[in-house]
């Protein structure tokens, strides 16, 4: 039987001790739908084998070896990942376009006695739906950008926003990277279609009646793009501004780095690479305050000179004045600043949620 989707999270996942994967592993790696699990049929060799057979040798050739190949991996996830399911264990399988992968697995596993659907379409037909979600889409939320020159504490705020109520989207975190030069994080970044993933569940959880906070981003968040639906989304959206002294942001910066200070030869390559945008007697003062480890003062040369001007720049585009300013003389209580800006939310008229 085949289940045709209707949504990113579609409900009838929920009917489903598993939802089962059964592309080559890097297919699984670079992008796969939420819960699943990766059974392969084909590995990522073999399905190269396969291939290069259909188009060298002849189709036959390819689905006679391609059979044999899947039904020994069959075999083997049948007496390994899957021995201990019982008789009443209900699976959804799917592949790349729900065809002879997915049905080959369905056929074997049906035969068990198990109750198995494949996905209509594979992954194929849930990609289209993600894409339809956040590039062709629009934000169900009424959306409001927080937004502050670097160091704010923007990301942290946010955080504790949400464990006070507030509905909000974390993009850097769906991403796995700060935003900026050096803001890479443990693991790397998904891939831009694992993100748009991530991204599309998270739309899709929200409650339409309520705003969404997500955080001031550039159109590219590393190496990542926020895709169209949200980034229009993003740069309609009223704003509100954190006002924090320069100060506060630098020590702020300088402590939530700490993990990069056991390697400053990183941090001098990033610096090295921005020759092209800065004086080189400024360069070699950054470069300098590295050597000393003067991580704080390192923090406000970069947050005066390199980041506060762009984000000037950023805001003169997309700030329409229409947001609330909240002032914080340091950054040293976070939940009260969450809390000012959770008050600036409620303050803000209907009109400009629409």
């Amino acid at each position: 039987m085949t289940l045709k989707l209707i949504r990113v999270l579609d409900p009838a996942f929920a009917g489903f001790d598993d939802i089962i994967d059964v592309r080559a592993p890097s297919e699984f790696a670079e992008d796969h739908l939420p819960g699943a699990i990766n059974l392969p049929v084909l590995s990522d060799q073999e399905r190269t084998r396969v291939g290069t057979i259909y188009k060298q040798v002849s189709p036959f050739d390819a689905r006679k070896i391609g059979g044999g190949l899947v039904a020994a991996n069959a075999a083997r996830h049948i007496s390994g990942a899957l021995a201990d399911r019982g008789g009443s264990w209900k699976a959804l399988i799917y592949c790349w376009r729900g065809g002879q992968r997915s049905g080959s697995f369905e056929t074997i596993l049906g035969q068990i006695g198990w109750r198995v659907n494949r996905i209509e379409g594979g992954y194929k037909a849930w990609r289209r739906l993600v894409v339809d979600l956040v590039q062709n889409g629009h934000v169900p939320s009424p959306v409001v950008v927080l937004d502050g020159n670097t160091g704010s504490a923007k990301t942290a705020i946010l955080a504790r926003l949400s464990a006070r109520g507030v509905q909000v989207i974390d993009l850097e975190a769906l991403a796995n990277h700060r935003g900026s030069l050096f803001g890479a994080m443990p693991g790397g970044q998904p891939s831009q279609k694992l993100f748009e993933s991530r991204l599309a569940l998270a739309l899709e959880a929200l409650d339409p009646s309520r705003p969404v906070v997500v955080e001031s981003e550039s159109s590219r968040i590393g190496n990542l793009n926020v895709p169209k639906a949200v980034w229009q989304a993003i740069c309609a959206a009223p704003r509100i501004q954190l006002d924090v002294p320069l100060d506060a942001r630098a020590k702020f910066t300088a402590d939530g780095y700490r993990a990069m200070v056991a390697d400053p030869a990183r941090i001098a390559s990033i610096i090295a690479a921005m020759t092209t945008l800065h004086p080189a007697e400024r360069i070699a003062d950054w470069q300098a305050r590295i050597a000393a480890a003067d991580w704080n003062a390192l923090a406000l040369g970069l947050l005066r000179d390199h980041y506060d001007p762009r984000y000037r720049r950023h805001r003169a585009r997309h700030d329409d004045g229409k947001g609330r300013l909240v002032a914080l003389d340091n950054l040293s209580d976070l939940d009260l600043a969450a809390a000012k800006v959770q008050a600036a939310l409620a303050t803000m008229h209907p009109d400009q949620l629409e």
